[in-house]
């Protein structure tokens, strides 16, 4: 991951086996995470159960809130590409029950396409 996009609040991505080792605790059995972005300190997890949002907390990180959200609790989504000056992607997921979509930002070197992929993938179930 690239300091620059961290800093500018841009995931980039992370090999899943790594977050399976660090975050294998969270997982069901028989789950596995397909996809892993990881922003400065926070991540988010896309498994073949659920997207997990990783939020590390206070200065030193060690609290951390964990925000499973089921597949099927998701109405709809929007990926938008990077453009020429505007250099980050972006993913908006809405839940249902709540009028604002979490959003979150990619670097330019995220394929947002497999993103969009992956959730249509398993939303679409």
């Amino acid at each position: 991951m690239g300091i620059f996009d961290g800093m500018l609040g841009n995931a980039s991505r992370t090999d899943p086996r790594a977050a399976t080792r660090e975050f294998g605790r969270l997982l069901a059995q028989g789950e596995q995470i397909h996809a892993a972005y990881q922003l400065i300190r926070d991540s988010f997890l896309f498994t073949d159960r659920r997207l997990i949002l990783v939020d590390k907390q206070g200065v030193t990180g060690r609290k951390v809130e964990y925000h499973s959200i089921p597949y099927r609790g998701i109405t709809h989504f929007s990926v938008e590409t990077a453009g020429t000056f505007d250099l980050d992607a972006e993913l908006k997921i809405w839940l249902s029950g709540n009028s604002e979509p979490i959003t979150k930002q990619f670097g330019k070197g995220v394929d947002v396409y497999e993103v969009q992929a992956l959730l249509s993938t398993y939303v679409t179930r």
